[in-house]
């Protein structure tokens, strides 16, 4: 018999949707190398998550086999590769354009699982991304560039969603098996290990930024990573990935609210349109997952 929920994960995601929202704004606060702020999300998150999860991480990683930290530590690896190429995009091009293009996640989790996880690509997911996916194209159509620096910036987006879309489907895969804790912190301290390195080998400057760049760096760890990406992880228990993935179109509504406000990039009738069909595609998708589920951990 399968196993329950204690609350609903449509519940968890719309708050994951929420805190994943503010990432793009705060990653464009930071004044510094896109590599030094993807290395400070993560090593900051797993620092914040440590003095609650090391103990219990510990224990469980001695009981897991040798494939499911394996798959654990490819999985961060992917999301390094995602958080390196996505916020790279977002100093090329705008906010809404980066956070649609990002989130074509969906896409490659809906070729991918029947092949890496075994999720059926079904009915209702098909039907929500008809929805949902024209719905961010329209959002962030105004602001496409087609060539320069916002076109490269266009590519490193994509590039980021598929990356993206391999985190979720790795996590998918060893996601039952392991706590939410202990996968967050092996997953977000492989990424960091990862970043890490490679702001050392380019011989980026780890130090040195001003006050509003460090309260950035802690906002990003704190927000869209400890409190956005874990409430997706935890999710992935429950959800597919396809599903998953299809929560995160919610973001180009709350990121092009958060960038209107903060950094005056008007909301036009395109992009309320566009939210609309989002949302739409979401709770149609939503309908298969939530009766399987009944309602996480």
């Amino acid at each position: 018999m399968r196993e329950n929920p204690p609350v609903s994960p449509w519940l968890v995601l719309s708050f994951g949707v929420f805190a994943i929202s503010t990432g793009a704004i705060f990653a464009r606060m930071a004044e510094a190398h896109p590599l030094v702020i993807s290395a400070y999300r993560t090593g900051l998150a797993v620092l914040i998550l440590l003095p609650f999860t090391a103990a219990g991480t510990f224990r469980e990683a001695r009981k897991l086999s040798r494939t499911d930290l394996l798959t654990i530590a490819v999985s961060g690896g992917f999301l390094a590769l995602h958080f390196a190429t996505w916020i790279s995009s977002l100093f090329y091009t705008s906010v809404a354009s980066s956070v649609v293009i990002v989130n074509a996640i969906p896409l490659w989790t809906g070729l991918l699982s029947p092949l890496l996880t075994g999720d059926p690509f079904s009915r209702s997911l098909r039907r929500g991304l008809l929805l949902a996916l024209p719905g961010g194209a329209i959002i962030g159509w105004g602001d496409f560039a087609l060539g320069g620096a916002a076109l490269w910036g266009d590519f490193l987006a994509l590039l980021g969603s598929f990356f993206a879309a391999l985190y979720i489907l790795a996590g998918r895969r060893v996601r039952p098996r392991v706590s939410l804790p202990s996968y967050i912190t092996l997953n977000y301290g492989t990424a960091a290990v990862v970043l890490w390195l490679l702001v050392l080998a380019l011989g980026l400057p780890p130090s040195g930024y001003s006050r509003s760049t460090w309260l950035a760096f802690f906002l990003l760890a704190l927000i869209p990573q400890v409190l956005g990406h874990s409430s997706y992880n935890w999710a992935l228990r429950w959800l597919s990935g396809g599903t998953v993935a299809l929560c995160l179109l919610g973001e180009p509504i709350g990121s092009s609210i958060l960038a209107a406000i903060f950094l005056s990039e008007p909301i036009t009738w395109m992009k309320a349109v566009g939210g609309a069909l989002i949302l739409a595609g979401i709770y149609t998708a939503s309908r298969e997952d939530e009766k399987k589920s009944g309602g996480g951990e």
